[in-house]
């Protein structure tokens, strides 16, 4: 089964006929890439671009991470998601949500960083850990370890946003590093931004 077959399933089945209009099959720096780019504002190449170039720093800066996330994901989905990222087990799918790879008011290290976070829960997920048996606290905070070291490596100007980022959240105490969220109210709260973004 492919990529985007075991995302459809992942994603329960073929969705909305207009979803799945939406989806496009792209190719970045060897990874497979799917865009549902709902937004007619946000240009699909610039999305693209913005995720090669994050792609790019981590491979330069830290390759042995890249060749982590070639073993560990089987490709990208781009989408609008009321968070930065996600790592979805069922597919191996790593999300990189469209607005945040649309922003310019930011470098690729942040986006670059996300990615590095969503790889470890990849990372974690395939050494063998059981849903029943994860330490959600634990795992957020090795995650967040790994945005530190990849922030650390960058020239300080690039990677100081990163670092701040992750030295915060490992302060944090585990209800809140791993807070608990309710996707009803992110989801509408998404929703009405974009209607916003659609009527201008």
């Amino acid at each position: 089964m492919g990529f985007l077959s075991r995302l459809r399933a992942a994603l329960g089945g073929e969705g909305q006929p207009e979803e799945s209009d939406l989806r496009e099959l792209h190719e970045v720096r060897g990874f497979e890439v799917i865009v549902e780019n709902s937004r007619p504002d946000i240009a699909t190449s610039d999305v693209l671009a913005r995720l090669g170039e994050a792609l790019e720093l981590i491979e330069r800066v830290q390759p042995w991470r890249m060749a982590h996330l070639r073993r560990d994901l089987a490709g990208f989905l781009v989408t609008r998601y009321p968070c930065r990222g996600a790592y979805f087990p069922d597919s191996r799918a790593c999300m990189t949500e469209l607005t945040f790879l649309a922003r310019r008011d930011i470098t690729a290290a942040p986006v670059a960083s996300s990615i590095i976070h969503e790889g470890m829960h990849a990372r974690v997920h395939n050494c063998g850990v059981r849903e029943e048996s994860r330490d959600i606290a634990r795992e957020e905070r090795i995650c967040r370890h790994a945005e530190l070291a990849f922030g650390l490596s960058l020239p300080p100007e690039l990677g100081a946003p990163v670092v701040e980022r992750a030295r915060a959240s490992l302060e944090l105490e585990d209800a809140e590093v791993a807070p608990s969220i309710d996707w009803s109210v992110a989801l509408a709260r998404q929703e009405a931004i974009d209607r916003a973004a659609r009527n201008k």
